[in-house]
């Protein structure tokens, strides 16, 4: 019997060599007949920890690996560009800052004329 493949993105990469993909479908309702969003949610085992957050990878059943992980990572179909909104804030105070502290020590070094 084939293994079954499924294409998914990846929500989780703070374990090691494993990531926690979602795989969405549209379901029909039954009484009705609008399509719902349905997600399963796969460990994936990721032995070189080459995919990250938002990445689009293609993932294979395999031999259960561990109590949760029953997939294999089979490559990465498209990168995901997840902006760190924390960091460029923090890079945008402290730029602030830096030029808050050029801008303060011209002002005080002038000699003030009466």
């Amino acid at each position: 019997m084939p293994k079954r493949v499924v294409v998914g993105v990846v929500k989780s990469d703070k374990m090691q060599k494993t990531r926690r993909v979602e795989v969405s479908r549209l379901v029909k309702y039954p009484k009705y007949g609008k399509y719902v969003k349905r997600r399963t949610v796969c460990y994936v085992h990721d032995e070189e920890n080459t995919s990250a957050v938002g990445d689009t990878v293609e993932i294979r059943e395999s031999r259960p690996l561990s109590r949760l992980k029953r997939w294999e990572l089979v490559r990465i179909v498209t990168k995901g560009n997840i902006i760190d909104v924390a960091a460029l804030r923090a890079v945008a105070k402290a730029t602030q800052a830096a030029e808050s502290q050029a801008t303060a020590p011209a002002a005080q070094t002038a000699p003030a004329e009466k």
